[in-house]
């Protein structure tokens, strides 16, 4: 019932927020014009955007109340302030998300907040140390080469939930689906972690709250901050709960295998920056294919959320056969979908 409690209260929480943002982001002129990329734009007039700071200030306000107001949650995975670093680099996310969100910054630009975010998990004592060995025991690494994994692995996190923000209630809908299964993993007795699985939960409460005015037809937008902000922060969960890196890529393995593959069309077929907004990634051809705006959500809630809850029973090898599933499965969709559009383009002639 605490952890019950504590999900629907960040929930509530967010949702209040929502609205509170949603006119704010209106007053001062914060919004998704259609006009400035009508062929990503789903919508057909300007929403507010900032809905990301909805979550972020539900995880950072329940965070600090239950960091200072008790102690029988905060154990060694937040230890020597590491909360406190992670909240920091939540604010970053935000602050860097409102500037982009107001003044379209370039890439080289926008990618510092992202940046210092990661900066501050690391000086806060987030690193990947070791991952699990399918063969049994654990992969350890040297400090040097955890702090590049746990730079790469974050970032691609981020960037992952980033680029995948294009279809209402998509990247809330699935980055809640993951904090729902690490808070899951988090307590089951071999992994118990009760502080990950409280701080997961306010997330993914978060995620569930401000999903009601996000899901289509949405009233408002994550932003660039709530788009960061959860890679961020299901990249940071992923390592406090024990390098649980094969669990979130379960979870997360559409976007992550949907960020990949845009980048290598972008940067080798199409020579062009893969920072380039364009309608290569997955939900837009799924739409392009025929499926409907619910219809694409769903389909890859679903996905999310059958992969995830399989990382609950899964050990070892298990997971790493699921995650070639996975690429299997991608891989055949996508081929439905070449598919599907070479119909459509022989109909249209």
């Amino acid at each position: 019932m605490r952890y019950l409690t504590i999900f629907c209260a960040a929930a509530i929480l967010s949702l209040i927020l929502a609205l509170v943002v949603k006119s704010l982001a209106r007053r001062w002129k914060i919004m998704d014009d259609p006009a400035s990329a009508p062929e990503r734009k789903s919508q057909k007039k300007p929403i507010p955007l900032l809905g990301g700071w909805a979550i972020i200030a539900t995880v950072i306000i329940g965070g600090l109340g239950v960091y200072f107001g008790t102690s029988w949650w905060v154990g060694a995975s937040f230890g020597g302030g590491k909360l406190l670093w992670i909240l920091g680099g939540a604010v970053i996310i935000a602050l860097g998300g409102f500037l982009d969100d107001k003044y379209n910054l370039k890439p080289r630009i926008s990618i510092l907040a992202p940046l210092l975010a990661v900066v501050c998990a690391l000086v806060g004592g987030v690193g990947v140390q070791f991952i699990s060995n399918p063969a049994g025991g654990i992969i350890a690494f040297a400090p040097w080469a955890g702090i590049c994994l746990t730079i790469v692995w974050l970032l691609a996190m981020i960037y992952a939930t980033k680029f995948m923000d294009g279809l209402d209630g998509l990247v809330t809908g699935i980055s809640g689906i993951g904090g729902l299964v690490i808070a899951g993993l988090c307590l089951i007795t071999p992994f118990f972690q009760p502080d990950v699985a409280l701080l997961a939960l306010l997330f993914a409460g978060a995620c569930a709250g401000f999903l009601v005015l996000n899901f289509h037809p949405a009233k408002i937008y994550l932003g660039e901050s709530g788009s960061l902000f959860c890679g961020f922060i299901l990249g940071v969960l992923a390592i406090i709960s024990g390098s649980k890196i094969a669990t979130t890529l379960l979870v997360l393995g559409i976007p992550l295998l949907d960020l990949l593959w845009v980048v290598a069309r972008r940067v080798f077929k199409y020579h062009k920056s893969p920072f380039k907004g364009d309608r290569l990634h997955l939900p837009f051809q799924l739409l392009d294919a025929g499926l409907s705006h619910k219809q694409t959500v769903l389909l890859l809630y679903v996905w999310s959320l059958i992969f995830g809850l399989s990382a609950l029973f899964m050990r070892g090898w298990q997971k790493v056969a699921a995650i070639a599933l996975l690429i299997l499965m991608l891989a055949i969709l996508f081929v439905w979908i070449a598919r599907r559009q070479k119909r459509a383009a022989k109909s249209a002639v």
